[in-house]
Protein backbone atom coordinates (compact mmCIF):
# COMPACT_ATOMS: atom_id res chain seq x y z
CA UNK A 1 0.00 0.00 0.00
CA UNK A 2 2.99 2.54 -0.10
CA UNK A 3 4.68 4.27 2.53
CA UNK A 4 2.65 5.84 5.01
CA UNK A 5 2.00 9.69 4.35
CA UNK A 6 0.92 13.17 6.15
CA UNK A 7 -3.22 13.02 5.76
CA UNK A 8 -3.15 9.23 5.66
CA UNK A 9 -5.65 7.60 8.12
CA UNK A 10 -4.43 4.98 9.59
CA UNK A 11 -4.58 2.35 12.50
CA UNK A 12 -1.69 1.74 14.90
CA UNK A 13 -1.21 -2.49 14.88
CA UNK A 14 0.21 -2.95 18.30
CA UNK A 15 -3.20 -1.46 19.83
CA UNK A 16 -5.41 -3.75 17.03
CA UNK A 17 -6.17 -0.90 14.59
CA UNK A 18 -8.88 0.22 17.75
CA UNK A 19 -8.73 3.73 16.89
CA UNK A 20 -8.94 5.46 13.07
CA UNK A 21 -6.27 8.61 13.41
CA UNK A 22 -5.48 11.18 10.31
CA UNK A 23 -1.57 11.26 10.03
CA UNK A 24 -0.67 15.09 10.82
CA UNK A 25 2.94 15.31 10.66
CA UNK A 26 5.79 12.91 10.34
CA UNK A 27 9.21 13.68 12.33
CA UNK A 28 12.40 11.58 11.78
CA UNK A 29 15.22 10.96 14.29
CA UNK A 30 17.94 9.19 13.07
CA UNK A 31 16.57 5.49 11.40
CA UNK A 32 13.24 6.12 13.58
CA UNK A 33 10.16 7.76 11.67
CA UNK A 34 7.91 9.08 14.21
CA UNK A 35 4.06 10.02 13.15
CA UNK A 36 2.10 12.62 14.75
CA UNK A 37 -1.90 11.37 15.14
CA UNK A 38 -5.06 12.85 15.75
CA UNK A 39 -8.44 11.04 15.94
CA UNK A 40 -10.77 11.38 13.47
CA UNK A 41 -13.73 11.30 15.48
CA UNK A 42 -12.22 11.10 19.04
CA UNK A 43 -10.12 14.35 21.12
CA UNK A 44 -7.01 11.98 21.47
CA UNK A 45 -3.71 13.43 20.27
CA UNK A 46 -0.83 10.39 20.28
CA UNK A 47 2.49 9.50 18.30
CA UNK A 48 3.42 6.23 17.21
CA UNK A 49 6.58 5.04 15.29
CA UNK A 50 5.74 4.37 11.10
CA UNK A 51 5.91 0.56 11.74
CA UNK A 52 3.56 0.26 13.77
CA UNK A 53 0.93 2.24 11.65
CA UNK A 54 -1.04 0.58 8.94
CA UNK A 55 -3.18 2.49 6.08
CA UNK A 56 -7.11 1.71 6.54
CA UNK A 57 -8.34 0.57 3.60
CA UNK A 58 -11.15 2.43 1.58
CA UNK A 59 -13.77 -0.15 2.57
CA UNK A 60 -13.23 0.28 6.47
CA UNK A 61 -13.17 3.81 6.02
CA UNK A 62 -16.42 3.72 4.40
CA UNK A 63 -17.87 1.44 6.91
CA UNK A 64 -16.66 3.28 9.73
CA UNK A 65 -17.92 6.97 8.49
CA UNK A 66 -21.13 5.60 7.92
CA UNK A 67 -21.67 4.23 11.70
CA UNK A 68 -20.38 8.02 12.20
CA UNK A 69 -23.17 8.73 10.76
CA UNK A 70 -25.74 7.04 12.52
CA UNK A 71 -24.55 7.70 15.50
CA UNK A 72 -24.66 11.35 15.18
CA UNK A 73 -28.19 11.31 13.71
CA UNK A 74 -28.96 9.53 16.53
CA UNK A 75 -27.76 12.02 19.06
CA UNK A 76 -29.37 14.53 17.33
CA UNK A 77 -33.16 12.85 17.39
CA UNK A 78 -32.54 11.89 20.90
CA UNK A 79 -31.09 15.58 22.08
CA UNK A 80 -34.98 17.19 20.07
CA UNK A 81 -37.03 14.27 21.92
CA UNK A 82 -35.78 15.85 25.27
CA UNK A 83 -36.44 19.38 23.97
CA UNK A 84 -40.02 18.39 23.01
CA UNK A 85 -40.35 16.46 26.23
CA UNK A 86 -38.75 19.82 28.17
CA UNK A 87 -41.10 22.18 26.47
CA UNK A 88 -44.04 20.20 26.86
CA UNK A 89 -43.63 19.89 30.51
CA UNK A 90 -43.24 23.68 31.35
CA UNK A 91 -45.90 25.41 29.35
CA UNK A 92 -48.28 22.51 28.25
CA UNK A 93 -48.76 23.28 24.86
CA UNK A 94 -46.00 23.17 21.71
CA UNK A 95 -44.26 26.26 21.04
CA UNK A 96 -45.77 27.11 17.69
CA UNK A 97 -49.32 26.15 18.22
CA UNK A 98 -51.34 24.78 20.77
CA UNK A 99 -53.40 27.63 23.12
CA UNK A 100 -51.65 30.34 20.51
CA UNK A 101 -50.09 32.28 23.50
CA UNK A 102 -47.20 34.27 22.01
CA UNK A 103 -44.38 32.80 23.49
CA UNK A 104 -40.56 32.74 22.39
CA UNK A 105 -37.67 31.01 23.32
CA UNK A 106 -34.13 32.37 24.08
CA UNK A 107 -31.85 29.25 24.38
CA UNK A 108 -28.62 29.85 26.07
CA UNK A 109 -25.35 30.84 23.49
CA UNK A 110 -21.75 29.65 22.64
CA UNK A 111 -18.13 30.22 22.27
CA UNK A 112 -16.87 27.26 21.47
CA UNK A 113 -12.89 27.27 21.08
CA UNK A 114 -11.12 24.43 19.58
CA UNK A 115 -8.00 23.16 18.54
CA UNK A 116 -8.49 21.09 15.61
CA UNK A 117 -10.12 22.83 12.49
CA UNK A 118 -12.25 19.83 11.18
CA UNK A 119 -13.70 19.34 14.40
CA UNK A 120 -14.65 22.96 14.60
CA UNK A 121 -16.19 22.70 11.80
CA UNK A 122 -18.21 19.50 12.55
CA UNK A 123 -19.43 21.03 15.93
CA UNK A 124 -20.81 24.37 14.41
CA UNK A 125 -22.65 22.80 11.82
CA UNK A 126 -24.23 20.62 14.52
CA UNK A 127 -25.06 23.77 16.78
CA UNK A 128 -26.67 24.57 13.98
CA UNK A 129 -28.77 21.43 13.08
CA UNK A 130 -29.51 21.72 16.57
CA UNK A 131 -30.65 24.97 16.89
CA UNK A 132 -28.02 26.50 18.99
CA UNK A 133 -26.37 30.32 18.31
CA UNK A 134 -22.68 29.53 18.55
CA UNK A 135 -19.73 31.08 17.58
CA UNK A 136 -16.51 29.34 16.98
CA UNK A 137 -12.91 29.79 16.74
CA UNK A 138 -9.62 27.18 16.00
CA UNK A 139 -7.07 28.25 18.26
CA UNK A 140 -4.27 25.80 19.03
CA UNK A 141 -4.45 24.94 22.59
CA UNK A 142 -1.52 27.14 24.03
CA UNK A 143 -3.22 29.59 22.49
CA UNK A 144 -6.75 29.58 24.56
CA UNK A 145 -5.00 31.48 27.84
CA UNK A 146 -4.50 34.22 26.56
CA UNK A 147 -7.19 35.03 23.96
CA UNK A 148 -10.41 33.79 25.77
CA UNK A 149 -10.68 36.84 28.02
CA UNK A 150 -10.83 38.88 24.94
CA UNK A 151 -13.44 36.40 23.06
CA UNK A 152 -15.19 36.23 26.28
CA UNK A 153 -15.26 40.25 26.51
CA UNK A 154 -16.34 40.60 22.70
CA UNK A 155 -19.33 37.67 22.43
CA UNK A 156 -20.35 37.38 25.71
CA UNK A 157 -21.68 33.83 25.63
CA UNK A 158 -23.56 31.94 28.18
CA UNK A 159 -21.51 28.50 27.72
CA UNK A 160 -17.85 28.22 26.91
CA UNK A 161 -16.40 25.46 25.70
CA UNK A 162 -12.43 24.37 25.97
CA UNK A 163 -11.44 21.72 23.81
CA UNK A 164 -8.94 20.25 21.15
CA UNK A 165 -7.03 16.94 21.83
CA UNK A 166 -4.94 15.92 24.41
CA UNK A 167 -3.80 12.60 26.12
CA UNK A 168 -1.38 11.10 28.34
CA UNK A 169 2.11 11.67 27.47
CA UNK A 170 4.20 8.57 26.36
CA UNK A 171 5.57 6.81 29.71
CA UNK A 172 3.58 9.14 31.77
CA UNK A 173 1.55 7.21 34.28
CA UNK A 174 0.69 9.96 36.90
CA UNK A 175 -2.79 10.95 36.80
CA UNK A 176 -2.22 13.73 39.02
CA UNK A 177 0.94 15.18 37.09
CA UNK A 178 -0.57 18.12 35.02
CA UNK A 179 2.63 17.68 33.47
CA UNK A 180 2.36 14.30 32.49
CA UNK A 181 -0.67 15.55 29.81
CA UNK A 182 -0.73 17.13 26.17
CA UNK A 183 -2.44 19.94 26.81
CA UNK A 184 -4.18 19.70 30.09
CA UNK A 185 -2.19 22.08 31.41
CA UNK A 186 -3.54 24.54 28.62
CA UNK A 187 -7.09 24.10 29.51
CA UNK A 188 -6.57 24.27 33.03
CA UNK A 189 -5.23 28.03 32.61
CA UNK A 190 -8.01 29.11 30.06
CA UNK A 191 -10.35 28.16 32.44
CA UNK A 192 -8.39 30.36 35.31
CA UNK A 193 -8.92 33.06 33.02
CA UNK A 194 -12.70 32.45 32.07
CA UNK A 195 -13.39 32.36 35.75
CA UNK A 196 -11.20 35.74 36.39
CA UNK A 197 -13.65 37.40 33.41
CA UNK A 198 -16.52 35.53 35.08
CA UNK A 199 -16.47 33.96 38.31
CA UNK A 200 -20.33 33.21 39.16
CA UNK A 201 -20.91 28.86 37.50
CA UNK A 202 -24.39 30.04 36.23
CA UNK A 203 -23.53 32.79 34.64
CA UNK A 204 -20.89 32.10 32.65
CA UNK A 205 -20.76 27.56 32.00
CA UNK A 206 -18.10 26.27 31.31
CA UNK A 207 -17.11 22.76 29.81
CA UNK A 208 -13.50 22.15 29.10
CA UNK A 209 -11.32 19.33 28.32
CA UNK A 210 -10.60 16.78 25.32
CA UNK A 211 -9.58 13.01 25.49
CA UNK A 212 -7.89 11.99 28.98
CA UNK A 213 -7.73 15.52 30.08
CA UNK A 214 -6.92 16.13 33.89
CA UNK A 215 -10.97 16.21 35.05
CA UNK A 216 -10.26 17.09 38.69
CA UNK A 217 -7.61 19.84 38.09
CA UNK A 218 -10.40 21.43 35.14
CA UNK A 219 -12.84 21.24 37.72
CA UNK A 220 -10.54 22.86 40.37
CA UNK A 221 -10.35 25.53 38.23
CA UNK A 222 -13.68 26.20 37.70
CA UNK A 223 -14.85 24.37 34.96
CA UNK A 224 -18.66 23.38 35.36
CA UNK A 225 -18.37 20.19 33.40
CA UNK A 226 -14.82 18.56 32.77
CA UNK A 227 -13.37 15.43 30.94
CA UNK A 228 -12.31 13.02 31.96
CA UNK A 229 -12.98 11.54 34.88
CA UNK A 230 -11.46 7.94 33.99
CA UNK A 231 -8.86 9.19 31.93
CA UNK A 232 -11.03 7.59 28.32
CA UNK A 233 -11.36 8.88 25.18
CA UNK A 234 -14.49 11.47 24.81
CA UNK A 235 -16.15 11.82 21.14
CA UNK A 236 -15.71 15.04 18.88
CA UNK A 237 -19.37 16.22 19.95
CA UNK A 238 -19.93 15.58 23.54
CA UNK A 239 -19.23 19.28 24.12
CA UNK A 240 -21.35 20.17 21.90
CA UNK A 241 -24.37 17.82 23.36
CA UNK A 242 -23.71 18.74 26.81
CA UNK A 243 -23.83 22.60 25.70
CA UNK A 244 -26.75 21.77 24.04
CA UNK A 245 -28.19 20.14 27.39
CA UNK A 246 -27.49 23.45 29.45
CA UNK A 247 -28.50 25.68 26.16
CA UNK A 248 -32.02 23.96 26.55
CA UNK A 249 -32.74 23.25 30.13
CA UNK A 250 -35.02 26.29 31.94
CA UNK A 251 -33.04 28.69 33.78
CA UNK A 252 -35.21 28.02 36.75
CA UNK A 253 -33.93 24.30 37.13
CA UNK A 254 -30.86 23.21 37.84
CA UNK A 255 -29.65 20.10 35.54
CA UNK A 256 -29.88 16.44 37.11
CA UNK A 257 -25.82 15.46 36.16
CA UNK A 258 -26.54 11.82 35.68
CA UNK A 259 -28.99 13.24 33.06
CA UNK A 260 -27.03 15.68 31.18
CA UNK A 261 -23.95 13.49 30.92
CA UNK A 262 -26.50 10.89 29.43
CA UNK A 263 -26.95 13.63 26.93
CA UNK A 264 -23.59 12.72 25.53
CA UNK A 265 -21.98 9.64 23.65
CA UNK A 266 -18.76 9.02 25.73
CA UNK A 267 -21.34 9.27 29.07
CA UNK A 268 -20.13 9.59 32.84
CA UNK A 269 -16.68 7.62 32.26
CA UNK A 270 -15.80 10.24 29.90
CA UNK A 271 -17.31 13.85 31.64
CA UNK A 272 -18.53 14.82 34.65
CA UNK A 273 -19.84 17.94 36.74
CA UNK A 274 -21.33 20.14 39.21
CA UNK A 275 -24.86 21.19 39.37
CA UNK A 276 -25.42 23.90 37.16
CA UNK A 277 -28.61 26.16 35.94
CA UNK A 278 -29.79 26.18 32.64
CA UNK A 279 -29.54 28.95 30.52
CA UNK A 280 -33.03 28.44 28.21
CA UNK A 281 -35.09 31.13 29.02
CA UNK A 282 -39.12 32.10 27.53
CA UNK A 283 -39.96 35.68 25.99
CA UNK A 284 -43.09 36.82 26.00
CA UNK A 285 -44.99 37.94 23.50
CA UNK A 286 -43.96 37.02 20.69
CA UNK A 287 -43.76 39.79 18.07
CA UNK A 288 -45.52 39.47 14.84
CA UNK A 289 -42.30 40.80 12.30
Amino acid sequence: MGKIKIGDVVGRKSYGMDIYFKVVKIHREGFLETAFLKGLDVRLCADAPLFDLERVSPEALRAFRQKVIRRNQKCLGEAFSRREMVMADRHGYRTEGGNGAPFFEVPGTVLHLDGDEEYLKICLETYKQLEVKANGFCLPEAEMPPRVGGLLEKYQPDILVLTGHDGLLKDRRDFHDLASYRNSPNFVQAVYRARHHESNFDNLVIIAGACQSHYEALIGAGANFASSPQRVLIHCLDPVLLSEKVAYTPIGQTLVIADALRATITGHTGLGGVETRGKYRLGFPKSPY
